[in-house]
């Protein structure tokens, strides 16, 4: 797969679920405990998009009134999320679209507090202006990653969502990319980016104030 031949900058739309919802198979924990972590990887994703230089626009696609806080105090642009995860991201892309021409979408997972701009950026340099493409998780199985131009801006997150892709015509962004692929979705997945010593700031708080409580 050829590198993107474009000069324009991505437009990153990042979906966080109303955060009583979110990451609901962090077992072992309580539901504050919870509700702390998934602000917290979402934060934390959100900072490591803003400081990927090839980066022009962070869009936090989320109606959680405290995530919708922090975007707007950080800058980012604010859509709403329905419910639908793929129909939501459909649907700020084709409202955003129209006024960013010559930007590319990319929808990226909110749950990955380990995440660079050095790994955004790699993956990013793979991506073309004619097709879509994706990142898949460090399980082989789900997606953290998509970009596709505005009329064929069509992602399908969910389960077994590699598959789904690639049944679709997206091509799979290849290289190491790890702190990109490693999404957490159980305990299991942050003890291993704990012992990785990768985490970001935010969940690091979190995660300090869990054990002195």
């Amino acid at each position: 797969m050829s590198t993107h031949s474009f000069a324009a900058p991505f437009v990153v739309l990042v979906p966080v679920k109303m955060l009583t919802l979110g990451k609901s198979r962090l077992a072992g924990i309580t539901d504050d405990q919870r509700r702390a972590l998934a602000l917290a990887f979402a934060l934390d994703t959100v900072a490591a998009v803003r400081a990927t230089p090839a980066v022009r626009e962070v869009v936090v696609v989320s109606s959680d009134p405290l995530m919708v806080a922090h975007a707007e105090r950080l800058g980012c642009t604010v859509e709403p999320d329905t419910g639908d995860l793929n129909g939501s991201l459909r649907t700020a892309a084709k409202r955003l679209g129209p006024a960013r021409p010559g930007t590319l979408p990319v929808a990226l997972c909110a749950d990955l507090p380990a995440l660079d701009g050095r790994s955004l950026g790699q993956a990013l340099a793979q991506v073309t202006d004619t097709s879509a493409s994706f990142v898949v998780d460090h399980e082989g199985d789900g997606t953290t990653m998509y970009a596709a131009p505005y009329p064929l801006f069509a992602p399908r997150f969910g389960e077994a969502s590699r598959t789904a892709h690639l049944d679709a015509g997206a091509d799979e962004i290849v290289g190491d990319l790890v702190r990109l692929r490693r999404d957490v979705d159980a305990i299991r997945d942050l003890d291993a980016l704990v012992v990785s010593g990768w985490l970001g700031p935010h969940t690091r708080d979190v995660l300090a104030v869990a054990q002195t409580s």
